[in-house]
């Protein structure tokens, strides 16, 4: 506990994150489940510090390792890495460090562990316990897999005496058992937290002009740090370019980009405040941003795991944050044919097209988002939450029996070799030349569906697809056919019950700072000292090149501002303020008070 307070600045520890602390600090083997932005960091960080020698931290989120370094060493500990990204010079000099035992935690690759002169290095260290990230990866059925983690059995075989402590966020049940499997964690104890996020309000809507929904959505979050995923590299260049055009001040981040673009684009989404990130879903971002207050996802992600892990970026800092996932039929019919084209074996296929279709489920469902989500993995939850799109706006439903017995015949009459714009002008009796030129003006079916929009029509099929009553050829570039559930759905066998489609939104934009917003129960003069202290953080952080959040959180700015303190004892007593950033930063903290009087 002293730790905690004199190093961290907290004045305790959250759910299970104590009992985690005492047992692997007392030399005990943990596998440990807990949400992003639970606190999972401090699970191995604590004990590394509490025992002898140096803790090694396994991740496979570079990243990830430089920013968790970098706010330890604001902290006054002694924190280091070794990947690819080091000199020769340097490297060697961490070696000397860790060596000479005057590092408390190294951060290392999967694959810099693995080689023959780590391993070497390690046996001539005094190492503290190991610790694992994101120990999902060792899955190969998982939404991350990492060849090199399945080799990690070493560290249990090398180093039988040293405790190991296995950490992720995103893991169902069959993951964790194989995560115990492979990293011979049979003995350990295993750790599970809610994975619920209470603070992210969830939202799914369906694409209907995704530029426009995309733009109004960031209306409502003027001046917001946020990440915003996209399908391909492409896609996300031109999300970027669009958002530019639109005023936004949005940076583009994937895997194509050349590391030195990439590497500024991160440095300035991390120091600056209301960068919007656009980034490629597969790639990822391996960011510990605190204060991103929304995730928008404008193609659809690949499975629950992954828009989880991809959401819960979002209000790590424990404020209200915001998921917003915008999909369509293209989306599902594109990640259906990857699949189904890939190299990969019959079974990955048929557990990747598994987890696509649970999914587009959830995507459906009228269901508690919260409720949908933390189920997944395995947890209960009452449901009506109270902060997702579907308990605050209960959607409504309608019997859609005779709409789909409709759009079923449009398939089955035109041979089962077309896609939804042509069967919806069929229904509808538009004489398209392509309708005229394949006959289908003469059909039977042709207009008997005159009566509905286009654009529920689009819903109908939609959901006909998401339900399995349809699928998608993927061989025939996204013709709808029929399944073994179309029958009795065709013969009126059985009912079919569809979400109705919510009417367009106002197009006029809300007024105001969404971030001013965020503020508004403030008083105006704690207002004034919070906005004093952000902008010495930024000044801070620019002089040191470091991300603002490791000099201070936003809510620890909040609470000094609300708190007031007159000296540094009462700075001391707030969370988040630990010794040494007391040390560093009390004097310049007061004096920004004084002067915002």
């Amino acid at each position: 506990m002293q730790t905690l307070n004199t190093v961290f600045g907290y004045p305790a520890f959250r759910g299970e994150q104590g009992d985690i602390v005492r047992h692997v600090a007392g030399g005990g083997d943990a596998l440990v489940l807990m949400p992003t932005g639970g606190g999972k960091s401090l699970c191995y960080q604590i004990p590394s510090l509490l025992r002898e020698g140096c803790g090694i931290v396994v991740s496979p989120l570079i990243a990830l390792m430089q920013d968790q370094v970098e706010s330890l060493r604001q902290l006054g500990v002694r924190a280091a890495v070794l990947n690819s990204t080091l000199d020769a010079a340097t490297s060697a000099e961490v070696e000397r460090q860790l060596l000479a035992g005057e590092l408390d935690m190294l951060y290392v690759a999967p694959e810099r562990l693995l080689t023959p002169r780590c391993q070497a290095l390690l046996d001539r260290a005094r190492i503290a316990l190991f610790a694992i990230d994101e120990a999902h990866c060792v899955s190969q059925w998982g939404h991350d897999f990492r060849p090199e983690y399945r080799q990690l059995t070493v560290l249990h075989e090398r180093w039988p005496e040293v405790p190991r402590i296995a950490l992720t966020a995103t893991a169902d049940a069959p993951t964790r058992r194989e995560i115990i499997e492979r990293l011979a964690l049979e003995e350990a104890r295993t750790f599970v937290s809610s994975f619920d996020r209470p603070n992210i309000r969830y939202r799914v809507v369906t694409k209907d002009d995704g530029r426009r929904q995309l733009l109004d959505f960031l209306a409502e979050h003027r001046g917001e740090s946020g990440v915003i995923y996209a399908f391909s590299r492409k896609r996300v260049e031109q999300v970027a370019d669009q958002l530019v055009i639109a005023g936004i001040n949005a940076l583009p981040y994937h895997a194509g980009m050349d590391a030195t673009t990439r590497a500024a684009n991160q440095r300035r989404f991390l120091q600056e405040d209301g960068i919007v990130m656009v980034a490629t879903i597969a790639f990822g971002m391996g960011i510990d941003k605190p204060d991103v207050r929304f995730v928008a996802h404008v193609d659809l992600p690949k499975s629950i795991e992954g828009y989880y892990q991809e959401t819960g970026r979002a209000g790590r800092d424990g404020g209200p944050s915001e998921a917003w996932l915008c999909y369509g039929l293209g989306d599902m019919v594109s990640l259906r044919q990857l699949i189904v084209q890939s190299e990969a074996s019959e079974e990955r296929k048929r557990l990747e097209l598994g987890k696509l279709d649970a999914l587009l489920g959830y995507c459906e469902s009228t269901a508690c988002r919260h409720q949908a989500l933390v189920g997944w993995f395995g947890e209960a939850h009452p449901g009506q939450c109270g902060n997702c799109d579907n308990c605050l706006n209960p959607p409504q439903s309608w019997d859609g029996t005779e709409a789909a017995r409709k759009a079923l015949s449009s398939v089955y009459r035109t041979g089962q070799r077309f896609g939804v714009a042509h069967l919806i002008d069929v229904l509808r009796g538009e004489a398209s030349d392509k309708v005229r030129q394949h006959g289908h003006d003469s059909l039977s079916v042709f207009g008997v569906g005159a009566d509905i929009d286009e654009r529920t029509w689009r819903s109908v099929f939609r959901q006909l697809v998401a339900h399995g009553i349809l699928e998608a050829d993927v061989e025939r570039f996204g013709a709808l056919c029929f399944t073994a559930a179309s029958g009795p759905v065709l013969k009126g066998e059985r009912e079919v019950r569809l979400r109705s489609e919510p009417p367009r939104p106002n197009r006029r934009r809300r007024t105001g700072d969404a971030v001013a917003a965020s503020l508004a129960d403030l008083a105006p003069d704690t207002l004034a000292r919070f906005n004093s202290l952000r902008e010495w953080r930024a000044t801070t952080a620019r002089e040191q090149n470091v991300p603002a959040y490791v000099i201070f959180h936003d809510s620890t700015l909040r609470a000094i501002a609300e708190a007031d303190p007159g000296d540094l004892d009462e700075l001391s007593t707030i969370a988040g303020v630990g010794s040494s950033k007391l040390d560093r930063y009390g004097e310049a903290v007061l004096q920004q008070l004084f002067d915002a009087a």
